[in-house]
């Protein structure tokens, strides 16, 4: 096959544009420009970074592939920074990374494979694509340390029958170890957690940046509904959050609900953070149809699936689960195979 390497310059994709190699294929790599520095470059920090492409562009050299940097800045301020910062106007916390999957890295890049002449995307994501008698299968990656699947549950059937995810069938120290018996310079990078248009880890100092005006003060309040305190905006809580509230309270406190409407933020208990119900929106389903209704559902990229019920648009838990915040990602499995994903629209007791 002729395949399209995503290469981050990070060590997965650098390893597996070299596996693809390895296998007789066809290699093009590119990497995706995405956000824009002061001087109209790639940011310095954070992931995509100008470092992360020189270093993709020198795997690339080394493999003896053609290399390209492809343009998505403006799909990538529509589509993700701009929702980033309407979700936390409206209250909810947003996953920009995994935005940034489906609606620019996978969408953009399988749209081009036919004007590079490939046959198939290939990224260095830490999940796994198999194909069987009812269609593609996106499985857990074989590390669970690193498995990346919640991150891709949205992609869809069309895509994952385009996609193939090599280094997802071996751990990460496999996968550095082979990269340091290449010589590899990304054997042994660390690997970046920043969002990348944020970088620092400040979104809030981001926000203050370029949305000002998203910052509009209101109250704090018990469950009760009596005032403890006030803040400058919303945007400065999550729910679950519990340092940095201001409030005047005793006992350990957590952001509960906020209130876009009044710009009210809710706090109260730890046990005042369970909620046994989920609305979704933006439903994808990967296995390509609606599941049955008893399945296990993961609403953190590192967390527990739980057991619960899809009735209708909402997911009903066996037992109330903790903390969940409505924008944040929630995904469907049946073991180890990815049924589809959606987002969290609001949660109740």
């Amino acid at each position: 096959m002729k395949v399209l390497v995503a290469m981050s310059g990070g060590v997965d994709s650098s390893v597996a544009a070299a596996l693809m190699k390895d296998e007789g294929h066809d290699v093009v790599g590119a990497t995706l420009k995405l956000w824009a520095g002061a001087d109209g470059g790639m940011p310095s920090a954070g992931c995509c970074t100008l470092s992360d492409s020189e270093g993709a562009g020198r795997v690339a050299a080394e493999l003896g592939i053609p290399y390209h940097v492809l343009d998505y800045t403006e799909d990538f301020r529509d589509g993700v920074v701009d929702r980033f910062i309407r979700d936390y106007a409206s209250g909810r916390t947003p996953n920009p990374c995994v935005e940034c999957n489906r609606i620019v890295k996978f969408d953009r890049l399988l749209s081009r494979l036919d004007d590079f002449g490939c046959d198939v995307l290939v990224t260095g994501h830490h999940a796994r694509v198999r194909e069987a008698e009812d269609g593609w299968r996106l499985l857990r990656g074989a590390d669970p340390a690193k498995d990346q699947s919640y991150v891709l549950s949205m992609l869809t059937q069309e895509q994952l029958a385009r996609v193939r995810l090599p280094v997802g069938e071996m751990t990460k120290k496999k996968i550095r170890a082979i990269a340091a018996t290449m010589g590899m310079r990304s054997a042994h990078k660390p690997e970046s957690m920043d969002i990348c248009f944020v970088g620092d880890g400040d979104y809030r100092g981001f926000l203050a940046e370029n949305a000002p005006e998203v910052f509009r003060p209101g109250k704090l309040v018990d469950v009760a509904g009596r005032e403890v305190g006030t803040h400058d905006g919303i945007v400065g809580f999550t729910v679950g959050q519990r340092r940095g509230l201001g409030a005047a309270t005793t006992g350990p406190r957590f952001v509960v609900r906020i209130d876009p409407e009044t710009s009210t933020v809710v706090i109260g208990g730890r046990e005042d953070l369970y909620v046994s119900r989920v609305a979704l929106s933006e439903i994808t389903w990967a296995q390509g149809e609606r599941p049955g209704a008893d399945l296990m559902v993961q609403y953190r990229a590192h967390g527990e699936p739980a057991p619960a019920r899809l009735e209708g648009e909402t997911i009903v838990f066996e037992a109330p689960q903790e903390a969940i915040a409505p924008g944040q990602t929630i995904a469907f499995y049946d073991g180890d195979r990815v049924l589809g994903g959606a987002l969290i629209a609001g949660t109740g007791r």
